[in-house]
C-alpha cells in the first residue's frame, strides 16, 4: 500500500475546490479539475521519498511501457514509429537547443542519467532517482558541471543566485507537485535574460479528447500535472516570467506543449 501525502490544493491557483474526472482515475490515483482555473492534476500524489526509489523512472519504465503498448492499438503504434523515425533525422539536442537557449551553464531538471550537452554548453542537473543521479553526476563533472540528487522543487534552491544561463525542463514539470517553488527557485538561479525551455503533455490536444484514458500523456502516479497552454502560461507569469508558446502553429494537434520562459533583464 502506497503512502499518500495529504490531498493537495490546485498547484496553479491554490483553490481547494475541484471535481473528480473519473474517466482518468486509475486504482487509488485521483485525477481532478480545479473549479476556479480549470487546471487538471493528481489530487493524491505519492511522496517524494517514494518517487526517489519505488516509482522512479528506472524502476517503472518497463511496466509502464508495456501498459501503453497494450492500450495503444495499431494506428497509435504506427504514429509512434513515424515519430521515432523523425527523431533519427533531426538535429542533435545540443544543436537544437543551443539555437534556442544560447551557450553557457545549462541546468537540466529531471535529467535521468543522460547528458545531452556538449561545449559551448556546460551541463548541470537535478535528478530525484538516486541510481540515475549518481551516474549523471560522474558524467557531468567530467564536462565541468555537476548533478545534485533530490526533488526538484527543493534541490533547485541549493544553487547560487544567477548561476545559470538557461534551464531545461523537458518532460519534467508534469512530475513536480510543488510547481510554484520550482519556478520561483528557477527564477532565482537564472541570470537576467536567461531562458527556460519547457515541454509538457498537452491536455487540450485532439488526441487526448479522442483517446481519453488511452491518451499516452497519462502516467500513474508520477504525472501529477496536466497542463493546457492557459494553465502553463498562468503559473509561469505568476512567477514573473515572460511566456512564449513555441509550437503555436500545431498546438491543437500536438500531444505536447513547448514553451519558452524568459527572465526579464
Amino acid at each position: 500500500m502506497t503512502n499518500i501525502i495529504n490531498p493537495r490544493n490546485c498547484p496553479v491557483c491554490g483553490s481547494t475546490e475541484s471535481e473528480e474526472l473519473s474517466v482518468y482515475c486509475l486504482k487509488e490515483w485521483k485525477i481532478v479539475q480545479c473549479l476556479q482555473c480549470s487546471m487538471v492534476y493528481l489530487k493524491n500524489p505519492a511522496s517524494y521519498e517514494e518517487l526517489e526509489v519505488d516509482y522512479s523512472w528506472d524502476s517503472t519504465f518497463i511496466e509502464e511501457e508495456n501498459r501503453r503498448k497494450r492500450k495503444r492499438g495499431v494506428f497509435k503504434s504506427i504514429a509512434k514509429l513515424i515519430r521515432n523515425t523523425n527523431y533519427k533525422y533531426r538535429k542533435s539536442d545540443n544543436d537544437r537547443y543551443l539555437k534556442i537557449l544560447g551557450p553557457g551553464k545549462i541546468l537540466d531538471i529531471g535529467c535521468g542519467d543522460v547528458v545531452r550537452w556538449q561545449p559551448p554548453l556546460i551541463p548541470f542537473g537535478i535528478e530525484i532517482s538516486k541510481t540515475l543521479a549518481k551516474s549523471a553526476k560522474l558524467k557531468m563533472q567530467n564536462l565541468g558541471g555537476d548533478c545534485l540528487q533530490g526533488p526538484g522543487a527543493k534541490t533547485i534552491w541549493k544553487f547560487e543566485k544567477d548561476q545559470f544561463d538557461s534551464i531545461f525542463m523537458h518532460s519534467y514539470l508534469e512530475h513536480e507537485t510543488e510547481i510554484n517553488s520550482m519556478l520561483s527557485g528557477s527564477y532565482r538561479c537564472l541570470k537576467p535574460g536567461g531562458k527556460i525551455f519547457i515541454r509538457v503533455p498537452n491536455f487540450n490536444s485532439l488526441n487526448r479528447t479522442i483517446s481519453q484514458n488511452n491518451w499516452p500523456g497519462l502516467r500513474y502516479p508520477d504525472h501529477v500535472n496536466y497542463f493546457t497552454v492557459g494553465t502553463l502560461k498562468a503559473v509561469s507569469e505568476k512567477t514573473n516570467f515572460n511566456f512564449q508558446l513555441i509550437n503555436k502553429h500545431k498546438i491543437w494537434l500536438d500531444d505536447n506543449i513547448q514553451a519558452l520562459l524568459t527572465k526579464p533583464i
